[in-house]
């Protein structure tokens, strides 16, 4: 129950921040019984709702995030009958965009609000990509009234739009690029000013020209300030408002206070100000905004490409009349005919029904060799058709398909990834108040218990804030970050986000995909050597070349550049006038010569068995696809291949291992290739022909026994489990959705790229520690000099930049030791 509050109680309210909202309480408030204060009737209405639902709690652990739209409930919520979707047994279901979703507390409080309705199934919110999934049985008129709830609780909800989420995230980037911009214009322009300064001490310099010089600084550094800080004050003024603190809090203290003194020391015509050290400060401090702000969004750009891949048009087939419709994906229906052209990609998963021929999976299972389809074998959405065209009897397309079925699972990884607390941030929330408090106690002391002058008393608390300000702390982690990722990028792996430094040091076990990730994922012809001491088998070999030049077939692209140039022929064999002809999925035909599978060339399953007995494979090479060459008058001409191991694959396993990690292999292969590239690179433990959600659901079962797990993967199907994993890496050479999921991506062919990045990112997680410790030694010591009135601003400025500096020498160091 909540009333209006007049007269008195309107000052009174004037000067306290909503409870609901966080927005000042100006002009008429209420407040409920208990006191609480709320700006209007909306928020008084909007805190009795979570009252009611037994989340009251959660204000406690909200975070305000002060550059979003503040959680007021004076929105009308748009008509959202028209977007919804409802599949074939009745139930119903909505994608939302939500405006002013503050943390993770929001996240909780809108699916309890929104599920405490019988009538919903279920209620999913995702803080990362800010998108609410309601599914319920019944008329889709009802998802104005199911939502509503969220409404009133005061956020906005609109139909999801990937696009307008991105147009949002491109905007808060481009502010804080332009913010660093003009912290670092500023920060140049002061430095050098300074400089002219110090180099003239204190008796080089006129009075007049060094007040010239001061106010010239200042004319710079205050307008700068007040624009480049406001990322920083705004998250500050949020945290207090609600009472409590965070890491910004004294970066905006001590910006704002260094800054007003060394307005206050030109305008007495002292000897020194310190807008160098505020207007540098925001500038490195900036810096790491903006490389927080792109980690956040790569992971809203995967999902959002997953998401497009899963909604492409698809061409239906009107089976009474022949005819074709292109349908959006939302309206595809189960049990439609989904006709997919030679190069399209298929935008369903289904059956298929007629057609046969070979489709490229590589996206989805990472697999580099086509697989041959024929009536009768299922297909999901992502694959593209290299042969004849495939009638598809739909199972499922667009927001049921297994491509959106992988983006809610990367959705949910990046939830559980966005929840844990960084080392900086678990050190911020002991050092903020501890650093408040004696700044405070600094004042009361001198002026109230000492006696002196109240400007010299300031003095002294701001020479406890400047000593103390955090530019030690704040570049602690930051500094190693971007050492640690330049020495990466010098060794070959680029880091996707330094935030992840963390997690990648702290990893105890290991799982490995297969194709492309332990081998190059590209199959390559084995024992030529053999054929090419042969002179007939030689010159056969080179007409077997020249006729797979004319095919798209990764095996015969393979053969073709892996023979010598000079053997093969102007043409292939054949009769004149004939055309080679290629087969979908069987092989290449040259009249009576043929290049493909062992039938297609005529040979009879015991024929072959004997030839491959009599040509066994070398040792190292594990079992792959093959070729078969025929021309009349030959025998025939068996040509293997392997997808062989990426270079130092063994080594790598070893040293993991030797590192007192768990190592596992998860693939989506046979179980005999993935038991063959087991044993050969010395991997105990494997599963074979796992699906993306399976790969995902793994880790989380070892997260949940406790581990902290690695993924290493380069297929779409890898991306669930990138995102899942407490760190993930992936090659270069890996599908874009895959790379854009992983935390680093390591360049070059060489596996053991893997063990650099831990061993950098274990000695990176020692450098933090080690110059956070060096930060709080040089807090004990200089801040009980700085109370006892020993240190000036001047020497605490210098004690301050002493203090970075160490920080940042120690960060640089970092690398050296780690070899690649």
């Amino acid at each position: 129950m909540s009333i209006p509050l007049t007269g008195a109680g309107r000052e009174d309210a004037a000067a306290v921040a909503c409870a609901h909202c966080g927005q000042p309480v100006i002009g008429r408030g209420t407040a409920d019984a208990a006191g609480k204060r709320y700006c209007c009737t909306g928020c008084a209405a909007a805190a009795d709702l979570v009252r009611e639902l037994g989340l009251d709690g959660l204000y406690a652990r909200r975070t305000l995030d002060p550059t979003a739209r503040p959680p007021r409930p004076d929105e009308e919520l748009p008509e959202l009958a028209s977007h919804v979707r409802t599949d074939d047994r009745g139930r119903n279901t909505i994608d939302l965009m939500v405006d002013g979703l503050q943390c993770a507390a929001c996240v909780q409080l809108i699916e309890r609000a929104i599920a405490a309705d019988d009538r919903v199934a279920d209620a999913r919110m995702n803080m990362t990509t800010r998108r609410l999934r309601v599914a319920w049985q019944g008329a889709p008129e009802l998802a104005d009234r199911l939502v509503n709830p969220a409404v009133r609780l005061g956020y906005r909800l609109l139909p999801y739009d990937a696009e307008r989420m991105a147009a949002a995230d491109d905007a808060q980037g481009r502010e804080l690029i332009r913010a660093m911009a003009v912290a670092g214009f500023a920060a140049g322009n002061v430095m050098l000013l300074s400089i002219g300064i110090w180099a003239a001490g204190d008796a080089g310099m006129g009075e007049a020209t060094r007040s010239l010089l001061h106010w010239a600084s200042a004319l710079i550094a205050l307008p700068a300030i007040a624009y480049a800080g406001r990322p920083f004050f705004k998250s500050a003024w949020s945290a207090l408002s609600r009472g409590r603190t965070n890491m910004d809090v004294p970066i905006s203290i001590g910006v704002i206070l260094t800054a007003a003194a060394s307005l206050a020391h030109t305008w007495r015509g002292e000897l020194h100000a310190y807008f160098d050290s505020a207007t540098m400060l925001l500038f490195f401090l900036l810096i790491g905004r903006v490389l927080d702000a792109r980690a956040r969004g790569q992971a809203r750009r995967t999902v959002a490409e997953l998401i497009a891949l899963a909604r492409q048009p698809v061409s239906i087939l009107d089976e009474a009349t022949g005819a074709l419709r292109r349908l959006a994906a939302s309206d595809v229906r189960p049990g439609m005919i989904a006709r997919v052209a030679a190069g399209e990609r298929i935008g369903v998963d289904g059956v298929v029904l007629r057609g046969q021929g070979e489709i490229d999976q590589s996206l989805v299972t990472g697999e580099s060799l086509p697989r041959m389809v024929v009536p009768g074998d299922r297909v999901t959405g992502g694959a593209v058709v290299l042969g004849a065209p495939l009638d598809i009897r739909v199972d499922a397309a667009g927001e049921d398909g297994q491509l959106a079925e992988m983006a809610r699972l990367i959705e949910a990884a990046e939830q559980r990834r966005a929840g844990r607390v960084a080392f900086a941030d678990r050190v911020s929330r002991a050092y903020a108040p501890t650093v408040h408090l004696a700044a405070l106690l600094t004042f009361f002391g001198w002026w109230a218990l000492v006696g002196i002058d109240w400007y010299d008393a300031l003095s002294h608390a701001v020479a406890v804030l400047i000593i103390t300000c955090p530019c030690a702390l704040a570049l602690a982690v930051p500094a190693t970050q971007v050492a640690a990722a330049s020495a990466l990028a010098r060794r070959g792996v680029l880091l996707q986000s330094p935030l992840a430094l963390e997690r990648l040091g702290q990893v105890d076990h290991v799982v490995l995909d297969k194709t492309g990730t332990l081998t190059l994922g590209r199959p390559r012809p084995v024992g030529l050597e053999a054929l090419l001491g042969d002179a007939d088998a030689r010159a056969r070999l080179g007409r077997a070349a020249a006729l797979a030049a004319m095919s798209r077939h990764p095996l015969s692209q393979a053969l073709a550049q892996a023979v010598p140039a000079d053997l093969l022929p102007v043409a292939p064999a054949g009769e004149g006038g004939e055309t080679a002809v290629e087969q979908a999925g069987h092989g290449m035909a040259l009249g009576a010569v043929r290049l493909g599978k062992a039938a297609f060339c005529g040979l009879s399953d015991e024929t072959a068995a004997a030839i491959r007995a009599a040509t066994p494979l070398a040792g190292d090479d594990i079992p792959g696809p093959e070729l078969w060459y025929v021309e009349p008058g030959a025998a025939p001409l068996l040509i293997r291949f392997a997808d062989p191991l990426r270079p130092a694959a063994a080594e790598t396993v070893a040293a993991l291992k030797a590192r007192g990690m768990g190592v596992e292999l998860v693939s989506g292969d046979r179980p005999e290739a993935v038991a063959a590239i087991a044993r050969a690179v010395g991997i105990d433990g494997w599963t074979a022909e796992a699906l993306p959600a399976d790969k995902a659901r793994r880790i989380r079962d070892l997260t949940g026994e406790g581990r902290r797990v690695l993924m290493v993967g380069d297929g779409l199907n890898d991306a669930p489990a990138l995102a899942e994993a407490a760190a993930s890496i992936a090659p270069a050479g890996g599908a874009d959705l895959a790379q854009g999921a992983a935390d680093a991506v390591f360049r070059g062919e060489r596996l053991d790229a893997v063990i650099t990045t831990l061993a950098m990112a274990r000695a990176a997680e020692r450098t933090a520690r080690q110059n956070v410790a060096a930060a709080i030694v040089y807090n004990m010591i200089a801040v009980p000099a700085a109370v006892a009135g020993f240190v000036t601003p001047l020497i605490a400025a210098l004690a301050m930049s002493g203090s970075s500096l160490i920080v940042i020498l120690n960060a640089v160091r970092l690398g050296r030791g780690v070899r690649s």
